[in-house]
């Protein structure tokens, strides 16, 4: 069994306080910023711990039921939980990427990529104005890709709130392998063919992984 360096054992460079201040925040991982901003751990439990177990929480919920998951965490508790998703937010409307337009996929990916290292397949919608420029990215479902998980009516409820002319959705493949498989082909389709209703088209499914991305677009699998 391997246990897990607390941040007292790691050399001076390697804590994360350090290597923000001398590498930048992006070099970072999702758990080194996350104990940053958690600041300490609790009795029997490092800092580095708190946050590796505090993110697999967050990989796994969303919504309402974040709160009450990691307010079970030991060291967490209401008063941490309610920071984190307070942090959580306040980034969401802070920084993003309304505005920015949207030609190609390759164009959307990077607003994507803290969602490629996930455990569990994401599955996102991006909504559109009518000049292709983002309005807002959010998460609809979380677990197994397929018309159980992915209802168009929960796909086209926020952009029809957003008064968007055209959606772009996306999913990480945790595996790694961007091969679209048959239950994408067939949400793909049935999103494509409800977007048609609605008059709020379906411009690309992109399959985003740590290896890269792939355009159902540019495969040819959009009608």
């Amino acid at each position: 069994m391997i246990t897990k360096r607390k941040i007292q054992d790691l050399e001076k460079c390697d804590r994360p306080r350090e290597r923000l201040r001398e590498v930048g925040a992006s070099a970072l991982s999702d758990e080194e910023l996350l104990a940053l901003i958690l600041g300490k751990g609790t009795k029997g439990k490092d800092v580095l711990t708190l946050a590796s177990e505090t993110l697999q929480v967050m990989d796994g919920c969303s919504g309402p039921e974040l709160y009450g998951a990691l307010s079970k965490i030991h060291g967490i508790g209401t008063a941490r939980a309610s920071q984190l998703i307070a942090s959580i937010e306040l980034t969401k409307r802070r920084i993003h990427p309304s505005g920015v337009k949207i030609r190609l996929a390759a164009d959307l990916v990077p607003y994507l990529s803290q969602y490629t290292l996930k455990k569990k397949e994401h599955f996102l919608s991006v909504t559109l104005n009518g000049a292709n420029e983002i309005i807002a990215i959010r998460c609809v479902s979380i677990g197994i890709i397929d018309a159980a998980h992915v209802h168009p009516r929960e796909v086209f409820a926020d952009a029809i709130a957003d008064r968007a002319s055209s959606l772009i959705v996306a999913h990480n493949h945790p595996s790694g392998d961007l091969t679209p498989s048959k239950a994408d082909l067939d949400v793909t389709k049935r999103l494509s063919e409800a977007g048609k209703l609605l008059g709020i088209k379906l411009l690309d499914h992109i399959i985003i992984s740590s290896r890269g991305f792939v355009s159902l677009r540019d495969l040819g699998e959009m009608a």
